[in-house]
């Protein structure tokens, strides 16, 4: 026995040590290989634009009947000018400032007018003066006159005399009156240019906001456009309170509105804020060249985000007769991002990085955008103009928009 234990086995020989390196090399070489097929050959994401759904409230008795874009105007708004032609002396405003009326916006030179002004006072005051002159001397001819009348009477004075007396006291009435008229020629010429003077500073005609400074110290101001480089306003002010919504309808149209019809409005500066509206009046009259009805809409209520010459869609509401219908979750998807498959409207919803075909129930559709009463959650992603390649379950990569 212990001679069998002291025999050596050549099965149990330790295997060289350059053979397992070739081994666990040639193994690492088939796991490398095996993994760079997978990867070339694995499905790869599809790039999608993608979006949120957005949610809204609305009354399954209401409905848009109609679907139009216009701008937020200011009905009333002015570009102040001067009277008269001058050289812009002094501007105390500035784009952005809220004047009230009658405040003092510019001032043009009144060197020319002051000078006058001056001239005609002077006038004036020797109108007067002259006045007091020819009174001293009527009074001195009426006494005279009385005394020729007396002399006459007593056959002491010749009638001559008393002719005379009598031919020099009128004359001096005469010129008495034309120089009272004198006074009322100069005190009307003070008043043209005391008003000349006046219209060389130029006041806000209503309260407001000034939207543009037209003008700078310096220059030139005309009320009347002379070409060069004369101005014709100073600035522009608009009253805020005169926002409305100025709409062209399509005449083809124009008899799904009505006086008093409740509008929701929406900026493009702010998608997600619907603004409640009312029109307020259809201008009877048609556009000829473009085939349209100007529609007003106003605001229940102003805020200062809303801003003249913004662009906005408004969509027109028919109320209906289930006003009373209770209020349903509704929400907002792009019109791009809803599909018809099998005859039925699909959406793909983005889930843990997959698209998943889900189907949808479209409620309407107003310009660009769906509303969906069932089948989407408010916050949800979607795909937007989802592209051929895309099938339900495949992986995506978002672009959102």
């Amino acid at each position: 026995a212990r001679l069998d234990d002291l025999r050596i086995k050549r099965d149990d020989r330790p295997v060289p040590a350059t053979s397992r390196r070739l081994w666990v090399i040639l193994i690492l070489l088939l796991v490398g290989a095996g993994l760079a097929v997978w990867y070339g050959t694995r499905p790869k994401p599809v790039e999608v634009r993608t979006t949120s759904v957005r949610a809204i409230t609305g009354n399954p008795g209401e409905r848009t009947v109609l679907n139009a874009s216009g701008y937020v105007t200011a009905r009333r708004e002015a570009t102040v000018s001067s009277k008269a032609t001058g050289k812009v002396m002094e501007i105390l405003i500035e784009e952005g400032d809220t004047v009230k009326a009658d405040d003092i916006l510019a001032r043009i030179d009144d060197t020319n007018v002051q000078a006058n002004l001056r001239l005609a006072h002077a006038q004036l005051d020797a109108a007067i003066a002259a006045i007091a002159e020819t009174s001293v001397r009527l009074k001195e001819a009426e006494q005279d006159l009385a005394r020729q009348q007396a002399l006459l009477t007593r056959s002491v004075a010749a009638q001559a005399d008393f002719d005379h007396a009598t031919a020099a006291a009128g004359a001096l009435r005469a010129r008495l009156a034309q120089q009272q008229a004198g006074v009322t020629v100069a005190e009307r010429t003070v008043a043209i240019w005391q008003q000349q003077l006046d219209d060389t500073i130029i006041r806000a005609p209503f309260a407001g906001i000034v939207t543009s400074k037209n003008a700078q110290p310096g220059e030139m101001i005309s009320p009347m456009s002379s070409g060069g480089f004369t101005r014709t306003g100073i600035c522009t002010i608009v009253d805020m309170d005169s926002r409305e919504i100025e709409i062209d309808v399509n005449e083809s149209y124009i008899n799904r509105v009505t006086a008093g019809q409740e509008v929701v409005a929406t900026l493009d500066a702010y998608p997600d804020w619907k603004i409640p509206c009312k029109v307020i009046a259809i201008i009877p009259t048609a556009d000829r060249q473009k085939s349209t009805v100007r529609v007003r809409v106003g605001f229940d209520q102003l805020d200062p985000r809303i801003l003249p010459q913004m662009a906005v869609k408004v969509g027109f509401r028919d109320a209906g007769a289930a006003s009373a219908a209770p209020a349903t979750r509704l929400v907002l998807v792009p019109k791009g991002a809803v599909q018809s498959v099998d005859g039925r409207d699909v959406v793909y919803v983005i889930t843990g990085g997959r698209a998943e075909r889900r189907a949808v129930t479209v409620a309407g559709t107003q310009s660009d955008e769906s509303t969906v009463s069932a089948g989407l959650a408010a916050g949800e992603r979607i795909v937007v103009d989802a592209p051929a390649a895309l099938t339900d379950g495949a992986a995506v990569k978002e672009n959102p928009l």
